[in-house]
């Protein structure tokens, strides 16, 4: 392994790439954790008044 110097540190160029598969999953993530919610939220209400189906 080479060991680098200040100016030789300075130049190096990286950085984060967001492709459109990492923005897809993110909003695909993001629509599961509001989909969950809404089905919670839906059951409480629907325990709360009293509305449910016999079995």
């Amino acid at each position: 392994m080479e060991i680098l110097n200040k100016p030789e540190l300075l130049k190096i160029e990286g950085g984060l790439t967001i492709s459109g598969s990492l923005i897809s999953s993110m909003v695909r993530g993001i629509t599961v954790i509001l989909e969950l919610g809404r089905s919670l939220g839906t059951a409480i209400r629907r325990v709360a008044g009293n509305n449910l189906c016999p079995l």
